[in-house]
């Protein structure tokens, strides 16, 4: 089939200069999942059609498979299907979907196809009991016969409960004749699509519908508080997909999946944590209150404990980080490695059994196994220029408050005394130590203020 989806729309009631299908629902734009949803249908044809933002919509959607059509003037959803039948194949039916409602299933819209074939139109209908704002669908003898909109619909029609979602599957050749017939005498002076319907029953073209699973599937976003409604039904589908799954989570109306999440068996989740990009949790690992995580995979028995943040890195098995540790980019850390408060690692590989329990910057290093790093030990890998890598082998022992300036080596075994600055390789086996002779001077007094105390 061919797919068209109409991204056009200002979004007034967004009170943002981001185009209303930009703005992102689960950490992706809204369009972006409806492309998403079409593209589980395989179609022939996707065909976007944009208008407000002009080219901020095509150059924040990757795609060699998208095909842009711009709408310019945006005169109704019913013009902005004809700028896109340059682009349609008129010998397949098309589906019309919508960049803002970003739900829909790809089940729902299969049934839709499989009921409309090639030579029905097809329409997703739902029966909501406020249907305040929506097309009608009315019927005679159970046969659709016109939608009205609810701007022209008289006190009758407006009761009814069955209304149209816009979404749509019509034979082309015939929807081409039928957008051409269109009419803009209407409250609204636009193009509407929904016309077409009666324009199918005068052509004698059989109208037929299909409801989707769950009416949340047709909602769209048209506020920033319609945006956030949605969010909350995308997390707890994720949320309750977890706990089907076996994933322990403390709350699950408190958890965020801007992504792919991944667990294992026995995975616990605590309240208020965000997961983004890709991330694997393995078996039995454990993440703490107010995490973030992204794009990142954490090793089987591993704990991550609250306020943490976890980006582009690896965390070994039995590995234990946090609270309030910072691991960025490019950091691997080993099995049963301990990364303590506010300890932040950068472009790091830590081995086996290593540890830097507190008040740490460990960046553009490599760590051996059963290094121990004391508290306030930082590498000092950037000379405002250039970076610089610090070797620690195994063993190795850092005292606390030591600065390590690279590029630098530490030695096997070597220890390093509390304080030192670090300019030159330690030696392996060796205690190495840099440290100004402490000395007392018996002469000197505090200084006092002039004029006396002050209140």
């Amino acid at each position: 089939m061919n797919v068209v989806i109409l991204a056009a729309g200002m979004g007034k009631r967004m009170r943002s200069e981001l185009p209303k299908v930009l703005h992102p629902l689960a950490g992706k734009p809204l369009l972006a999942h409806v492309i998403d949803c079409a593209r589980s249908l395989a179609p022939a044809t996707i065909v976007v059609v944009y208008g407000h933002g002009g080219a901020q919509v095509p150059e924040s959607i990757a795609g060699a498979d998208l095909r842009w059509a711009l709408q310019e003037p945006q005169l109704g959803t019913g013009h902005a299907v004809m700028q896109a039948l340059p682009h349609l194949d008129p010998g397949q039916p098309t589906l019309v979907l919508y960049g803002d409602v970003p739900l829909t299933g790809r089940d729902t819209l299969a049934r839709l196809a499989e009921a409309a074939g090639a030579e029905r139109l097809g329409l997703l209908t739902v029966d909501l009991p406020d249907a305040t704002g929506y097309g009608r669908i009315v019927r005679d003898d159970g046969r659709i016969v016109r939608i009205v909109e609810h701007k022209d619909a008289d006190a009758a029609t407006r009761a009814i409960r069955e209304v149209n979602t816009g979404i749509m599957v019509a034979p082309t050749a015939a929807l081409a004749r039928w957008l051409g017939a269109l009419s803009n005498d209407n409250a609204q002076k636009e193009y509407y699509l929904t016309d077409v319907v009666a324009a199918a029953v005068h052509d004698g073209v059989e109208v037929v519908s299909a409801q989707p699973a769950h009416a949340w599937e047709t909602l769209g976003v048209n506020s920033k508080r319609q945006l956030a409604e949605l969010e909350r039904i995308y997390q707890n589908r994720v949320a309750e997909s977890l706990m089907d799954d076996g994933v322990w989570l403390a709350d699950p109306a408190r958890i965020d999946v801007r992504g792919e999440l991944s667990c294992g068996r026995d995975v616990a989740i605590d309240v208020n944590c965000v997961f983004e990009g890709a991330v694997a949790l393995g078996d039995g690992a454990r993440v703490g209150a107010h995490c973030v995580i992204r794009n990142a995979r954490i090793g089987p028995g591993a704990e991550i404990l609250p306020f943490t943040l976890v980006e582009d890195a690896i965390v070994g098995a039995r590995a234990r980080v946090g609270p309030y540790a910072r691991l960025r980019p490019g950091t691997e850390l080993g099995d049963d490695t301990h990364v303590g408060n506010f300890v932040e690692m950068k472009n790091t590989r830590m081995a086996a059994g290593s540890k830097a329990n507190h008040l740490s910057y460990v960046g553009d290093a490599v760590v051996g196994e059963r290094v121990n790093i004391g508290a306030g030990t930082i590498t000092c890998n950037y000379d405002g220029a250039n970076k610089y890598q610090t070797v620690i082998e195994d063993d190795a022992f850092i005292g606390s408050d030591t600065q390590l300036v690279a590029p630098v080596r530490v030695g096997r075994g070597a220890t390093l005394g509390a304080g030192t600055t670090l300019t030159r390789d330690a030696p392996a086996d060796k205690l190495t130590l840099s440290r100004a002779k402490q000395a007392t001077i018996e002469s000197w007094k505090r200084p006092s203020k002039k004029g006396g105390a002050r209140s």
